[in-house]
């Protein structure tokens, strides 16, 4: 198969789709890999590491589009980029398409089969591709919202771990998933008066017994969102339906109640965000502020730190990566349940039922598309 790697055009989107280990992995198999002229610089992996690993450089993300069979990238094919997916094209991405229908019906339309790296999901439920993103994102997630507490950066001036004599900053962790998990490891490291919230007793009993005095586990309702979203110097979005659109938890009217100069930091804005007032910002200009509370809504965090981000994705990427190449879109998905769904749309058809919902387009069971699956 020919595969294609592009430089990723999200503003400061500094990783890339895979880096020259994979790409020898794929080559060494008699695959045939097209990587755009500087794909890898922002990792601080030049073009002459792909040739060695055996891949073919081309100047323009154009021929790597037009020549390629399946295109392996980290973000979704932005709008200058949907003029230039193929017919039938095999895209491998992260996509969450519940934020952004439009680029649904460019790969309805051109009948894509768009394999999203954030619903590939094992039967025990774990999603082992964006987990390593996960973890990234809820780590920084308390990184970025320290530093926009500071008062020059418009908070309140609060420092999470406190000193004698003065109270550590108050972290509210909204979903103890891997985000949420991620993100109290570093409140804790930071020093501050954690209160993670989730709707699983079973998860916050876990939470409990690993972290214990540490933290304070809350199960989730309208009324402990709210009394502990009031309180909080740092609010950390961490919830996440696969394929939907992440629930809004937390109000424009809440928000109003926050204490000014306060930051909230919502990981679940490229999925719609689980915050009323949140919106898509970038690494360029990352915040905005909401009746006096600092909004930080990137919706590439890990692109920040594309090195650690690039290395953890392909470590989880590639071998799904060579089942499509080397089975096919419909044997890969076939012998492998976890793959089929990451299938989110195929032959001009939506097999995921949360992606459908939440577009509000017709659902069609992949297992009509496909036959049995594995």
């Amino acid at each position: 198969m020919i595969i294609g790697i592009p430089t990723e055009t999200k503003v400061h989107e500094y990783r890339v789709g895979m880096v020259p280990a994979g790409v020898r992995t794929l080559t060494s198999r008699g695959h045939k890999v097209l990587v755009q002229r500087g794909a890898g610089d922002g990792t601080g992996m030049n073009d002459e590491a792909y040739i060695a690993a055996g891949a073919e450089i081309c100047e323009e993300a154009l021929e790597v589009w037009k020549r390629s069979e399946m295109i392996i990238k980290v973000k979704e094919p932005l709008p200058p980029e949907h003029e230039l997916i193929q017919e039938n094209q095999i895209i491998y991405t992260f996509f969450h398409l519940a934020a952004v229908p439009e680029l649904a019906k460019v790969l309805i339309d051109k009948k894509v089969a768009a394999v999203a790296y954030e619903t590939i999901q094992t039967n025990d439920g774990a999603l082992p591709l964006l987990k390593p993103m996960s973890e990234v994102a809820g780590k920084m997630s308390v990184q970025v919202g320290a530093r926009c507490l500071e008062k020059a950066h418009g908070g309140r001036g609060v420092l999470l771990g406190g000193v004698p004599g003065v109270r550590r900053g108050r972290v509210v962790i909204l979903g103890g998933g891997v985000v949420g998990t991620s993100a109290l490891k570093i409140a804790i490291g930071m020093g501050a008066e954690i209160r993670i919230l989730d709707v699983s007793h079973e998860r916050l009993a876990y939470l409990d017994d690993v972290f214990g005095a540490r933290i304070t586990t809350i199960f989730s309702n309208a009324q402990t969102v709210a009394d502990c979203v009031r309180e909080a110097d740092l609010l950390v979005g961490a919830v996440l339906v696969p394929g939907a659109k992440a629930p809004r938890l937390v109000t424009r009217e809440l928000i109003s109640e926050m204490q000014e100069g306060s930051v909230v930091v919502d990981v679940a804005v490229d999925q719609g965000g689980c915050v009323e007032t949140c919106r898509p910002t970038t690494h360029e200009n990352p915040t905005f502020k909401v009746d006096g509370v600092v909004h930080y809504c990137v919706a590439n965090i890990p692109g920040a730190v594309a090195y650690t981000s690039t290395l953890a994705l392909t470590n989880t990427t590639t071998s799904y990566a060579v089942a499509l190449a080397e089975q096919g879109v419909e044997k890969a998905m076939k012998n492998d349940r976890a793959l089929a769904w990451g299938l989110n749309t195929y032959r001009g058809k939506i097999p995921h039922k949360a992606v459908a919902d939440s577009l509000a387009l017709p659902y069609t069971p992949i297992e009509e598309l496909l036959g049995r699956i594995g």
